[in-house]
């Protein structure tokens, strides 16, 4: 697993690549909470569309960070999901919390509304 970021605005925009599973939960917690901290984020879009495996472990780590997020005023946006992730998303019910759009600018354009 590897996560990069970059910052346009206010948004921080989080790449996850590889897979986001029990073994990979705890150091991508780890660095998502880091950089929440750093960059004193409210607004967050998750770029997955190189995430080749989720687990229910991974699927823990996202929520964290939408609440986290959401407690901040802010919110958190998934975008360009492989099909099978976001299968995942939507028989766990999480696709109701978390607001998923195909595109990175979809994404920042629900961003910039909200």
């Amino acid at each position: 697993m590897d996560i990069t970021h970059e910052k346009k605005g206010d948004i921080t925009i989080l790449a996850i690549t590889g897979r986001l599973d029990a073994a990979s939960a705890p150091a991508a917690d780890k660095a998502i909470n880091a950089l929440l901290e750093e960059e004193n984020c409210s607004r967050m879009l998750m770029n997955l569309k190189d995430l080749e495996y989720l687990s229910s472990g991974g699927l823990r780590v996202i929520l964290a960070t939408a609440k986290q997020l959401k407690r901040r005023q802010g919110q958190l946006v998934l975008c360009a999901l492989a099909d099978y992730v976001k299968e995942i998303f939507e028989i766990s019910g999480f696709d109701a919390l978390i607001p998923i759009v195909d595109t990175v600018d979809a994404g920042m354009q629900q961003l910039q509304a909200s």
